[in-house]
């Protein structure tokens, strides 16, 4: 009687931790932190000497961001850089207006210090933590500390490309066509 007693007491214990375990090793295994590098960065490209131009702007000003990528691997590496930036509003929106190292992609030479410099326009207010991001191909983005910007002023409204959206409509529509054309037995 008393090996029966055990027996369901251990089975409900095993399913109490199936059950409700998951969930509390999600809650107790969550932690963030301002200005903590992503771990993958770390060990191939640190983001150093982050400064920022100004703290506080109006929209259609310009923010620059600059330091230094510093490759911590031999090999080489490709990347691109950009902003990401956190707001208690809706928008987010800067407009890209250029990059030193030029272009969308660049190579990292191995155990190299790259100065980098980000030019944007703030196209909405509102307050804004923004950071250096580098996104390394094959491993992952990774931020720099970032920094507090205030923006005020009238939101800027870009006209929406429709001639894109149209002519990357029909591109897609022609890749469904040629791929249901070719393949008819796997659409069934």
């Amino acid at each position: 009687m008393v090996d029966k007693k055990v027996f369901v007491v251990a089975l409900g214990v095993i399913l109490a931790l199936g059950t409700f375990g998951p969930n509390l090793a999600q809650m107790v295994q969550t932690a963030e932190a301002h200005g903590v590098q992503a771990q993958l960065q770390s060990r191939f490209v640190k983001i150093e000497d982050e400064s920022f131009n100004r703290q506080s702007l109006q929209t259609g000003e310009e923010l620059v961001l600059s330091g230094k990528f510093v490759s911590l691997v031999e090999r080489d590496l490709r990347g691109w850089n950009s902003i990401f930036s956190e707001s208690t509003n809706a928008g987010n929106r800067w407009e890209i207006l250029a990059r030193t190292p030029p272009g969308n992609v660049f190579q990292i030479p191995g155990n190299a210090v790259l100065d980098y410099e980000i030019r944007a326009k703030a196209l909405e207010p509102g307050v804004y933590h923004v950071h250096t991001q580098l996104n390394v191909a094959q491993v992952g983005p990774g931020l720099g500390p970032g920094q507090t910007v205030v923006v005020t002023g009238e939101p800027i409204l870009k006209p929406i490309p429709y001639t894109n959206i149209m002519y990357q409509s029909i591109i897609i529509g022609v890749g469904y066509v040629i791929t249901f054309a070719t393949r008819p037995w796997q659409v069934i």
